[in-house]
């Protein structure tokens, strides 16, 4: 979205004008600036797509982490220029914000990947989703934002959803370490939950394309340094592997986690966390679509349960509603 300088007049105004009785129709950037949750969910479920993209590359966590944020800086880069043109460069405060949320990043991408071959998927889904609960709980220790008695209510009900969601109550720890995987998921769900409190501290400011982009830049040098010193590093890992890591950067980096940095400061952030836990439930629906995978009754339950809670939890105030209609032929023109 652009300002209107106040420069001019003529084309410029006569575009914005519109026959009587017509409204301008706003395009879907528009549509989704208006709607705070409904931009928050969008880029959750864009980012459910790299847990089956990832599980497709099958490469190291240190080249998986590295080359999906390198390969989005380009995007992430021309989407800034804008934001600088108009409103300058990001203050100070916001650039070292994000380049703390870019190292919390690195650290959950570099250890959830580990914890998954430690681990098992499920399990170390479910803990790393724990950030439901920890990021209001940081927004309430350091902003002393209020949490709302639902949340609390329904708390219980997401975080069984999720565990359902997970398998594990099925299939239980599947990995080739279970007990290191633990602690790593464990840790990988503290740097999420840093991450995602500092990227929405972030675009308080007002601009997020600039911040956000030096987040993405942080993140891909951590995780450069990470992976050859333990992680694992593969600067050749083939077109296939990297044709599946630039899906993974532009459906999650440059699409998903920017729409989350964008919405995520105009809500509160209980709303913002339930609303990632989407994430999971459309890794679950993608893993049927595209791996074949089908998801059992007690997966599907722990669907319904997360998107029952989402909804009242917080979602429901955080969702506009419709406004009353006026009645037709009365004074209620101006």
């Amino acid at each position: 979205m652009t300002r209107s300088t106040g420069h001019g007049s003529g084309s410029a105004t006569d575009s914005r004008r519109t026959a009587p009785g017509r409204r301008q129709s706003a395009g879907p950037a528009q549509r989704l600036s208006r709607h705070p949750a409904a931009g928050m969910a969008v880029g959750a479920l864009c980012v459910s797509a790299s847990a089956v993209l990832l599980g497709l590359a099958r490469t190291e966590p240190g080249t998986a982490s590295f080359y999906r944020c390198a390969l989005a800086l380009p995007a992430l880069l021309l989407l800034a220029v804008p934001e600088h043109r108009r409103e300058g460069s990001p203050s100070r405060g916001q650039v070292g914000l994000a380049l703390l949320a870019g190292g919390a990043f690195a650290g959950d991408m570099l250890l959830w990947t580990q914890a998954i071959g430690e681990v098992g998927a499920g399990l170390s889904t479910v803990l790393v989703n724990v950030q439901v609960v920890l990021v209001p709980l940081l927004a309430r220790l350091i902003d002393r934002e209020p949490v709302p008695r639902r949340f609390l209510l329904w708390g219980p009900v997401i975080l069984v959803g999720v565990v359902l969601t997970g398998g594990i109550v099925e299939g239980g720890a599947s990995g080739s370490d279970p007990w290191w995987g633990t602690l790593h998921a464990v840790l990988a769900a503290v740097c999420y939950s840093v991450f995602l409190f500092l990227l929405r501290r972030g675009g308080h400011g007002g601009q997020v394309r600039q911040p956000y982009a030096v987040v993405i830049a942080s993140a891909a040098v951590v995780s450069l340094v990470a992976g050859l010193l333990r992680y694992g590093m593969d600067f050749t890992p083939g077109r296939q592997v990297l044709g599946r890591l630039l899906a993974v950067a532009v459906s999650s980096q440059v699409v998903g986690w920017l729409l989350v940095a964008t919405f995520s400061p105009l809500l509160a952030s209980h709303v913002g966390a339930v609303l990632l836990l989407l994430t999971p439930v459309g890794a679950v629906a993608l893993g049927a679509v595209v791996l074949g995978e089908r998801p059992t009754l007690l997966q599907l339950s722990g669907c319904a349960l997360i998107l029952a809670g989402a909804y009242f939890a917080g979602v429901r105030e955080a969702w506009p509603r419709k406004r009353p209609r006026r009645p037709r032929g009365g004074d209620g023109r101006s």
